[in-house]
This record gives structure tokens, C-alpha cells and sequence, in this order.
């Protein structure tokens, strides 16, 4: 039996759906990063229902975030961020992030908690960071 156009459909729109996020997951909050070499901050706001905020110079995006639950061996979360909605304006970087784009990355946790280095693999050889976790009324 061949399946219908609006099953496909509801399993595309169920795919794009975030997994929801532990609430005491240590990724949860808000986080800032200054740009090196630049004047320009990025924020990010992780939700428990797998979602993200991110704020990058004139960039906003909403994102679906997936994160391990726990981390490997060496400490990394693996991340899957994938942009659902951007305004079309350039980031930190100059760059514009288009809907679809998915970015593969591994966090790394200071033993505080209150920081991580975002790692584009399960090493420190190239990582951004630290990112520092936003506390208090901070919006």
C-alpha cells in the first residue's frame, strides 16, 4: 500500500519537531558569547521543549536543539542544531543563515557548569568559546 500525501507530510512536520530537553540538563539557560576579535556578542536561550533563541548581531534565528543526554568518554555533549526560522539578517560573522541549515557540534562543560567551548569535534583543536551562562533577570 502506497502512503498518502498527508501522512508524508505529517511525518515530514513530526521530524522537524525538537525533542524535548531534561530540565536540569545542564545546556538549559541562557548563554553569551563574545566574538573574538570583534565588538559583537551572540546569545543563545536553550528551552527545555528543544527549542533555541539565538541572537546574533542583527541576526535572529529559532532553532530545534538536540543534545545527549549525557556526555562521551572525554566529557563532549554531541549537539544537532538545526535553523527553522531566521530573519534574513547577517550575524556576528557577516553571514546569513538560511532555514534547513544544520550545524553538528560538541559542547564541552566547565567543571562549574556556568561555561562550555562549543567544539566542531570531540576535541579542543577547534572550538569557540567560553560560553558564559546568563543568571539572574538578565532578558
Amino acid at each position: 500500500m502506497k502512503p498518502t500525501i498527508p501522512l508524508l507530510l505529517a511525518l515530514a512536520a513530526a521530524g522537524a519537531q525538537a525533542a524535548p530537553l531534561a530540565a536540569d540538563h545542564p545546556i538549559v539557560g541562557i548563554w553569551r558569547l563574545e566574538v573574538p576579535e570583534t565588538a559583537c556578542t551572540e546569545t543563545y536561550r536553550i528551552r527545555t521543549d528543544g527549542t533555541a533563541l539565538v541572537t546574533s548581531a542583527g541576526e535572529v534565528a529559532e532553532t530545534t536543539f538536540d543534545i545527549a543526554p549525557q556526555p562521551d568518554a572525554n566529557g563532549f555533549y554531541r549537539t544537532v542544531n538545526r535553523i527553522v526560522k531566521d530573519n534574513g539578517k547577517p550575524d556576528c560573522t557577516g553571514q546569513v543563515t538560511k532555514p534547513g541549515h544544520t550545524i553538528n557540534t560538541f559542547i564541552l562543560f566547565h567543571p562549574s557548569g556556568n561555561q562550555f567551548l562549543m567544539c566542531q569535534a570531540p576535541d579542543r583543536r577547534a572550538c569557540i568559546g567560553p560560553l558564559i551562562r546568563v543568571t539572574g533577570d538578565w532578558i
